[in-house]
């Protein structure tokens, strides 16, 4: 039972991940510009919250459920403002500055943690999505069994973790083929689809909802 209960937990983690939002956009840029380490920490903040949205999710936290269904509208707004932001940031970015800047500042894996952790939990509505996902795998958490909770949270944040160590190791395998034109490149381009992401999201929730 708590084997199965863990792999449900790596298939939600995978699923909840694997889709290339501003997040995975975000990481395969700082896994260019900064290295591996930089992109897995990064990475590694959404997992953490990906975790913290299944344990709600799961676990009948329904106040929480409640209070985030209340404010649906304006966390939506501001998880949207936050991710145009994150991307002219990502467009305004100069790579050879950026370089220069990392080689003085060696660690700073928790700001690249810290970071994507916050713009995770900006959008709460993945609560929901959890939901969604638990409900495809048939998982249903069982009270106060806390090994059952352990093992399903616990896949939760392998498979999410998988997924970043994997996309994260394969960009960063061919990161050193890319000169200074192509990161300025790849920082506008990308830049650019986190923004539209951002304007996207934004309008949907303003006129169509």
């Amino acid at each position: 039972m708590g084997l199965m209960l863990l792999i449900k937990g790596i298939i939600v983690g995978l699923l909840a991940s694997i889709p290339l939002g501003p997040i995975g956009v975000l990481c395969v840029q700082r896994t260019i510009n900064k290295g591996r380490l930089s992109g897995f920490f990064s990475g590694m903040g959404a997992a953490v919250a990906d975790t913290v949205f299944a344990m709600v999710a799961g676990f009948s936290l329904t106040f929480i459920m409640d209070f985030v269904d209340e404010w649906k509208l304006e966390f939506q707004i501001g998880g949207a403002i936050l991710i145009f932001l994150l991307g002219l940031k990502i467009f305004a970015t100069n790579p050879i500055s950026q370089m220069r800047k990392n080689r003085r500042q060696k660690s700073r894996l928790f700001e690249d943690f810290f970071s994507v952790f916050l713009l995770t939990v900006s959008n709460p509505l993945a609560i929901f999505f959890f939901v969604a996902l638990f409900t495809f795998v048939n998982v249903v958490a069982e009270g106060e069994n806390y090994f059952h909770a352990g093992a399903i949270l616990g896949g939760v944040l392998f498979g999410a973790s998988l997924w970043w160590f994997t996309l994260t190791s394969f960009v960063n395998k061919y990161r050193k083929r890319f000169r200074i034109k192509q990161l300025w490149w790849i920082n506008k381009i990308a830049g650019a689809l986190v923004m539209m992401i951002g304007i996207g999201s934004l309008v949907l929730e303003m006129f169509f909802t």
